[in-house]
């Protein structure tokens, strides 16, 4: 069955750890008025019995990891598992809990767009479904990555279909084929910001993101710890690697503005020391990542001048989101 009735679609989940949260999500997928064709749970080596629980259901298949090697990584390994002839995969944070009608919604949307390689949705906050988690991701020239109406409350302001800059990965359904052709999610920055870097490579290369405003509700960090380091020291690594494989060297003073801002702002807090340690996180890879820029600004079709508008400066105070 085509789910949508137009695009041959299956449900990848990404787990680590998930077991307070995975039964609501697949109970949400079972329960589509347009199921998918196959569900895959790609387990990061959970110590949970998260894995084992999801295995008993019908129609779930679990890829077994065996260690945790990061969401970039878990994502691409569920879209290389599942069958040739899939079109569209809803790749979908643990602890979401999709709107029956959600996977109908937008499969038809990416079926109605044939230049669009995902779809973002409404996600709202789990416990307050009043509250608005995510419409779809933006992303500025200081490197900040912003999550439309984050935090405030649902007042029908994004009810309508639209475009967005990209989706966030915690509930967002991708055309297969344009993921394979930009070399999918990359697998370096193994957790946050990989599906900002996603979606610019995916405008760069001349697709487009549609918002459909169907539902699906958020609990956020819903495996309840983080690994390795802070939210905020993921975040932190990896706009500075994102910055560094993409940015124009004409943009490096409002990265570095930005990134003054955020080191303030982090001491303020009191999380000067997480932030620090993930700006060095990124040291290693920073190398790597400059040597790339030259291949992916040949490889582009639009200028990154064109993908990434020149929006107003943020203020100084303006502290980071951190994504999914």
């Amino acid at each position: 069955m085509r789910a949508g009735g137009a695009v041959r679609t299956a449900v990848v989940i990404p787990n680590w750890n998930g077991a307070r949260w995975l039964e609501a999500c697949l109970d949400s997928v079972a329960a589509q008025t347009a199921p998918p064709v196959e569900t895959v749970v790609v387990d990061n080596g959970s110590s949970d019995d998260s894995a084992v629980r999801a295995a008993t259901r019908p129609g779930v298949r679990v890829l077994e990891l065996g260690r945790n090697t990061g969401f970039a990584t878990a994502a691409n390994r569920g879209f290389a598992a599942l069958g040739s002839d899939v079109e569209g995969v809803a790749l979908l944070n643990p602890d979401v809990v999709l709107a029956p009608d959600w996977l109908d919604r937008t499969t038809g949307a990416l079926a109605a767009d044939p230049g669009a390689a995902a779809v973002a949705c409404k996600m709202v906050d789990l416990a307050d479904p009043a509250r608005l988690y995510d419409t779809g991701d933006l992303l500025r020239r200081d490197g900040a990555c912003e999550q439309r109406g984050r935090f405030t409350v649902d007042d029908g302001r994004y009810d309508e279909p639209g475009q967005v800059f990209a989706s966030c990965a915690g509930a967002a359904l991708y055309r297969r084929a344009a993921v394979d052709q930009v070399g999918g999610f990359e697998e370096r920055f193994f957790l946050y910001l990989e599906d900002v870097e996603l979606g610019l490579r995916l405008r760069l290369a001349g697709w487009g993101c549609r918002y459909e405003p169907a539902v699906a509700r958020h609990a956020g960090e819903g495996s309840d710890v983080v690994p390795l380091r802070t939210v905020e020291g993921w975040v932190e690594r990896n706009t500075l690697l994102l910055a560094a494989r993409h940015f124009p060297a004409r943009w490096l003073p409002l990265v570095a503005y930005r990134q003054l801002a955020w080191g303030w702002h982090a001491l303020r807090a009191r999380r000067l020391r997480a932030h620090l340690r993930g700006a060095l996180a990124a040291l290693p890879l920073l190398p790597s990542m400059l040597r790339e820029r030259a291949g992916l600004r040949g490889a582009a079709k639009l200028p990154i001048a064109d993908v990434v508008p020149a929006l107003p400066l943020r203020g100084f105070a303006a502290d980071r989101l951190p994504v999914r």
